[in-house]
């Protein structure tokens, strides 16, 4: 029986390598490639020789700055406006008592069912209608309100003891207050988990961007790169591999970098 566990953890392991390598064998050729001339995209010689040319010639090509900056504040602004309209929602759900509370949470738990490709021609026309077609806000206005963050934060705000309510509310504290300096303190590994979810999100989102900008002063980084590798780069993937290393480093480097909290943040949220 040990021989037979033995072999099983090993198979496991194996697999597990396999897995991965194949998940990283995109990201590793982008690497080589574009921290190598265009002369060795397909071929992989040891002794090629290094640079950064490729990197250079991208953002030469075309306005990556304006496309961080849009891209940058489109996140800051999405995760912000959830966070508190989030935060309040859930703090209602979870502790006050209103007719409609039981549907409205329904209704809630029915947005994670439903995929935003979905509403593209409804969000473009409505945006359309309030005259903010091709703006950044456009872009993070139909995620304020996330079904997501609702219910994440409401679970975690069940479990606080009520006694910490009684506690806050004889020493004075108001509704407000009360979630302010209660909930919110004891909330934030919840926060956190879905605060790394909704940057990760907002910073690769593609599609309803691409259908909603149409100028580089409001393009994100997704839809600036799509725009650069099809056009303004023809077939050089090594500058094409460049440019896309550079839009996605932040997230790997801040991945890298929190690599604990992040997992942590998850595990004392509760999501499985």
């Amino acid at each position: 029986m040990t021989g037979a566990g033995g072999l099983d953890r090993a198979l496991m392991r194996a697999g597990g390598w396999v897995l991965a390598l194949v998940w990283m064998a995109p990201l590793i050729y982008a690497l080589w490639s574009a921290f190598h001339p265009s002369a060795y995209e397909a071929r992989f010689v040891l002794t090629a020789p290094l640079t950064l040319d490729n990197f250079a010639t991208a953002w030469g090509k075309a306005p990556f700055a304006r496309y961080f900056l849009n891209t940058i504040l489109l996140v800051t602004m999405v995760l912000a406006v959830q966070l508190v309209l989030c935060t309040m929602a859930a703090f209602a759900f979870a502790r006050l008592e209103f007719p409609g509370k039981g549907v409205l949470f329904a209704l809630v738990l029915v947005q994670l069912l439903i995929l935003p490709d979905i509403l593209l021609v409804e969000n473009y026309a409505t945006m359309f209608r309030l005259g903010l077609v091709d703006t950044i806000l456009a872009i993070g206005l139909p995620y304020f309100a996330s079904g997501f963050a609702i219910f994440l934060l409401r679970q975690t705000f069940r479990t606080i003891p009520r006694e910490l309510d009684e506690a806050a509310r004889v020493e004075g504290c108001s509704l407000l207050g009360l979630m302010w300096r209660v909930y919110v303190p004891l909330g934030r590994p919840a926060m956190l988990a879905f605060g790394l979810v909704s940057v990760s999100h907002h910073w690769n989102n593609f599609l309803w961007p691409l259908v909603i900008t149409n100028s580089v002063e409001t393009r994100p980084l997704t839809v600036g790169l799509s725009v650069f590798a099809t056009t303004d780069s023809g077939i050089e993937w090594a500058v094409i591999n460049a440019a896309t290393l550079m839009t996605s480093a932040p997230l790997l480097l801040g991945f890298l970098l929190f690599q604990r909290q992040f997992v942590q943040s998850f595990l004392r949220a509760g999501i499985k």
